[in-house]
Protein backbone atom coordinates (compact mmCIF):
# COMPACT_ATOMS: atom_id res chain seq x y z
CA UNK A 1 0.00 0.00 0.00
CA UNK A 2 2.88 2.34 0.72
CA UNK A 3 4.21 1.62 -2.76
CA UNK A 4 0.96 2.86 -4.30
CA UNK A 5 1.19 6.13 -2.38
CA UNK A 6 4.72 6.65 -3.52
CA UNK A 7 3.78 5.86 -7.12
CA UNK A 8 0.91 8.38 -6.95
CA UNK A 9 3.15 10.99 -5.41
CA UNK A 10 5.70 10.51 -8.21
CA UNK A 11 2.98 10.72 -10.89
CA UNK A 12 1.81 14.06 -9.51
CA UNK A 13 -1.51 12.75 -8.16
CA UNK A 14 -2.75 14.35 -5.01
CA UNK A 15 -3.28 12.09 -2.02
CA UNK A 16 -6.88 11.53 -0.91
CA UNK A 17 -7.77 13.66 2.05
CA UNK A 18 -8.47 11.53 5.09
CA UNK A 19 -11.15 12.27 7.60
CA UNK A 20 -9.69 13.55 10.79
CA UNK A 21 -10.66 11.94 14.04
CA UNK A 22 -12.55 15.09 15.05
CA UNK A 23 -14.59 15.06 11.84
CA UNK A 24 -15.44 11.37 12.26
CA UNK A 25 -16.50 11.89 15.87
CA UNK A 26 -18.59 14.91 14.85
CA UNK A 27 -20.37 12.89 12.15
CA UNK A 28 -21.06 10.01 14.55
CA UNK A 29 -22.42 12.46 17.13
CA UNK A 30 -24.57 14.14 14.47
CA UNK A 31 -26.07 10.83 13.37
CA UNK A 32 -26.66 9.91 17.02
CA UNK A 33 -28.46 13.20 17.65
CA UNK A 34 -30.59 12.71 14.56
CA UNK A 35 -31.65 9.27 15.81
CA UNK A 36 -32.22 10.65 19.30
CA UNK A 37 -34.55 13.43 18.11
CA UNK A 38 -36.11 12.23 14.87
CA UNK A 39 -37.33 8.82 16.05
CA UNK A 40 -39.14 10.09 19.19
CA UNK A 41 -40.63 12.98 17.22
CA UNK A 42 -41.95 10.61 14.56
CA UNK A 43 -43.35 8.30 17.24
CA UNK A 44 -45.02 11.27 18.93
CA UNK A 45 -46.63 12.41 15.67
CA UNK A 46 -47.88 8.88 14.93
CA UNK A 47 -49.37 8.57 18.41
CA UNK A 48 -51.02 11.98 18.10
CA UNK A 49 -52.64 10.94 14.80
CA UNK A 50 -53.89 7.69 16.37
CA UNK A 51 -55.28 9.64 19.34
CA UNK A 52 -57.15 12.00 17.01
CA UNK A 53 -58.59 9.03 15.10
CA UNK A 54 -59.70 7.42 18.37
CA UNK A 55 -61.34 10.68 19.51
CA UNK A 56 -63.24 10.94 16.24
CA UNK A 57 -64.42 7.35 16.53
CA UNK A 58 -65.42 7.91 20.18
CA UNK A 59 -67.46 10.97 19.23
CA UNK A 60 -69.22 9.04 16.46
CA UNK A 61 -70.00 6.13 18.77
CA UNK A 62 -71.29 8.45 21.51
CA UNK A 63 -73.69 10.17 19.12
CA UNK A 64 -74.86 6.79 17.78
CA UNK A 65 -75.34 5.56 21.36
CA UNK A 66 -77.42 8.65 22.21
CA UNK A 67 -79.56 8.13 19.09
CA UNK A 68 -80.16 4.49 19.97
CA UNK A 69 -81.05 5.40 23.56
CA UNK A 70 -83.65 7.91 22.29
CA UNK A 71 -85.08 5.32 19.91
CA UNK A 72 -85.21 2.69 22.67
CA UNK A 73 -87.03 5.11 24.95
CA UNK A 74 -89.49 5.96 22.16
CA UNK A 75 -90.11 2.30 21.30
CA UNK A 76 -90.90 1.42 24.91
CA UNK A 77 -93.94 3.71 25.12
CA UNK A 78 -97.41 2.14 24.99
CA UNK A 79 -98.53 4.25 22.05
CA UNK A 80 -95.53 3.22 19.93
CA UNK A 81 -95.98 -0.46 20.82
CA UNK A 82 -99.66 -0.23 19.81
CA UNK A 83 -98.81 1.56 16.56
CA UNK A 84 -96.23 -1.09 15.61
CA UNK A 85 -98.59 -3.96 16.55
CA UNK A 86 -101.33 -2.52 14.35
CA UNK A 87 -99.09 -1.54 11.45
CA UNK A 88 -96.69 -4.47 11.22
CA UNK A 89 -98.72 -7.35 12.59
CA UNK A 90 -102.33 -6.34 11.88
CA UNK A 91 -103.40 -6.75 15.51
CA UNK A 92 -106.64 -5.21 16.76
CA UNK A 93 -108.08 -4.51 20.18
CA UNK A 94 -110.84 -6.78 21.47
CA UNK A 95 -114.16 -5.81 19.90
CA UNK A 96 -112.59 -4.13 16.86
CA UNK A 97 -112.94 -5.56 13.39
CA UNK A 98 -109.96 -5.75 11.07
CA UNK A 99 -110.38 -4.97 7.40
CA UNK A 100 -107.85 -5.65 4.70
CA UNK A 101 -108.01 -3.51 1.61
CA UNK A 102 -106.71 -5.37 -1.38
CA UNK A 103 -105.22 -3.57 -4.34
CA UNK A 104 -107.37 -3.26 -7.44
CA UNK A 105 -106.88 -6.14 -9.84
CA UNK A 106 -104.77 -5.38 -12.82
CA UNK A 107 -106.27 -6.32 -16.15
CA UNK A 108 -103.63 -7.53 -18.45
CA UNK A 109 -104.74 -9.06 -21.70
CA UNK A 110 -103.15 -12.39 -22.37
CA UNK A 111 -101.81 -12.86 -25.88
CA UNK A 112 -104.11 -14.84 -28.16
CA UNK A 113 -103.01 -18.43 -28.62
CA UNK A 114 -101.14 -18.89 -31.84
CA UNK A 115 -102.79 -21.18 -34.37
CA UNK A 116 -100.42 -23.66 -35.85
CA UNK A 117 -100.70 -24.85 -39.42
CA UNK A 118 -101.69 -28.49 -39.62
CA UNK A 119 -98.67 -30.62 -39.97
CA UNK A 120 -98.33 -33.35 -42.56
CA UNK A 121 -98.14 -36.06 -39.94
CA UNK A 122 -101.29 -34.96 -38.12
CA UNK A 123 -104.51 -36.75 -39.21
CA UNK A 124 -107.03 -34.63 -41.06
CA UNK A 125 -110.49 -34.27 -39.46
Amino acid sequence: MAERRRARARAGAQPRPRLSLRTALFLVALVGLLFAFVYPTRTFLDQRAETNDARTQLSTLQSENARLARESKRLSTDSEIERLARQKYGLVKPGERAFVILPAPTTTALPAPATAAPSASAPAP
